[in-house]
């Protein structure tokens, strides 16, 4: 390059011309000088390869040809060499490529945990336990607590084979889908070693996680949101063991309602003979009602407090039981809010629902059964835990009195509902006898009226 800079200045200086150095890919070094400079004498000899454009001439010379192609042998002479160099080293590199994996896993795993250092020092975590029981005292999102302005509502959570399945009821934007992801997201750390956010937690040692919790339709693959849900369910159903973790978020939304809620009770069927330990969150009240009898299934609901006309207030605290609010969705609603007149009539049309399905509804033997069954497992499970667990003494003796109290109670309150649901079938049986018997009485006064009518009118003939 440096030869043909020199040539193009020597041939300036030689023909007494203001040549320009100029290069480009196609043509490599070129020369370009003003026209006007030819305007009172032609252009030398030695100059070939001529193109006039516009206010310039652009050409070159034979030897600054051959000064191009000899840059061109250097170059791809220059990458000839370094390909080889690169090769060698490449080869010499795979001769120690083991060395080289170990230092990368150790520098990685270094940084992890100077990360999990890091997090533990300057957060209030702590370190989890691993046992066969899910335990989780004052939990909390590990991203969401950061993100809020205001401060995170922690949550308890519980589950062993006796709660292994989970029905989170609630209103929209009560917290459940956060608290869903709270409990993956906290397993998931104590899987990896790391610290969670909590005031205690114990984990079983989980070899899968799955989740649902999607609701966007896929236009690439000209899926519905209904078939994505269907495709991701039918993937745990075939994997899922008594070794994992689900969550479920509003699963059966994406097509009619009574289709949904039988697909999504099969498919809560299902995961509780999986024995893997399953949080579903549902909005079909139905679906807790119905599986509520099964033994390893718990009904817990995210509070609202609605004492307030027109004020609905997260409270974003677990508790157990179904949602207690009937019509939530028409209360959120109102806070939108909607016209007047479509909430009136969208209130009438559900407290009309609602009374028709009181009336189909009967707590049968089997139902009552079924409780029993259930509460007593819970002890059975709890007393278990109790002999194999680290109290002693008067602490132990304590909770057993607590633990015959609370199932004492509950044991009360299944007999006391089977008592009222056979007073209900002896009231509904009086209640069709006396129905048949006034029914049979009005038609013998019916049948007596037409016999002496007929008689009187004979007698009159």
């Amino acid at each position: 390059m440096t030869d043909a800079y020199q040539h193009i200045a020597e041939l300036g200086e030689a023909n007494n011309l203001p040549l320009e150095t100029k290069f480009d890919n196609p043509r490599q070094f070129y020369i370009r000088l003003p026209a006007s400079e030819l305007a009172e004498r032609p252009l030398p000899p030695m100059f070939i390869n001529v193109y006039r454009k516009k206010n310039w001439v652009e050409c070159q010379t034979l030897d600054l040809a051959k000064r191009n192609q000899k840059i061109v042998d250097s170059h791809t002479e220059v990458l000839l060499m370094s390909d080889k160099a690169v090769q060698e080293l490449i080869g010499d590199i795979r001769g120690q490529i083991s060395i080289l994996f170990k230092i990368c896993e150790g520098i990685a795993m270094l940084d992890m945990i100077c990360a999990f250092a890091q997090l533990v020092t300057s957060q209030e975590y702590v370190r989890p336990q691993l046992t066969d029981t899910l335990a989780i005292k004052a939990g909390r999102h590990p991203v969401r607590e950061k993100i809020h302005t205001t401060k995170f509502v922690p949550n308890d959570v519980y589950a062993t084979q006796q709660t292994r399945f989970q029905i989170i009821t609630g209103c929209n934007m009560s917290g459940k889908s956060t608290y869903l992801r709270s409990i993956a997201l906290m397993t998931v750390m104590a899987q990896i070693g790391s610290f969670v956010p909590a005031q205690y937690a114990a984990f079983p040692v989980i070899h899968q996680l799955f989740a649902r919790v999607s609701t966007d339709d896929s236009i690439e693959a000209n899926v519905s949101t209904f078939a994505a849900e269907m495709r991701e369910t039918a993937f745990i159903l075939r994997n899922i063991d008594r070794r994992s973790i689900a969550i479920i978020d509003e699963l059966g939304r994406g097509t009619s309602t009574r289709d949904g809620l039988a697909i999504a009770i099969a498919i809560a069927e299902a995961l509780v003979e999986s024995r893997a330990l399953v949080w579903f969150a549902t909005h079909f009240r139905d679906l807790a009602n119905i599986m509520a009898e099964r033994n390893g299934v718990v009904n817990l609901h995210l509070a609202v407090d609605m004492s307030t006309d027109n004020v609905m207030t997260m409270l974003y605290k677990i508790a157990e039981g179904t949602v207690t609010e009937q019509h939530y969705g028409l209360a959120l609603a109102k806070i939108v809010p909607l016209p007047p007149r479509v909430l009136e009539h969208a209130t009438l049309v559900a407290n009309a629902l609602e009374r028709q399905m009181k009336k189909r509804k009967k707590t049968s033997a089997s139902v009552i059964n079924a409780r029993r069954r259930k509460l007593v497992l819970n002890l059975k499970e709890h007393l278990v835990q109790a002999r194999n667990g680290a109290m002693e003494g008067e602490v132990l003796s304590k909770w057993l009195e607590e633990l015959r109290r609370q199932f004492v109670v509950r044991m009360t309150a299944i007999d006391a509902e089977a008592r009222a649901a056979e007073t209900e079938d002896e009231d509904e049986s009086e209640e069709a006898n006396t129905t048949v018997d006034a029914t049979t009485e009005t038609e013998g006064e019916e049948l007596q009226d037409g016999q002496s009518t007929v008689v009187s009118a004979d007698v009159g003939r």
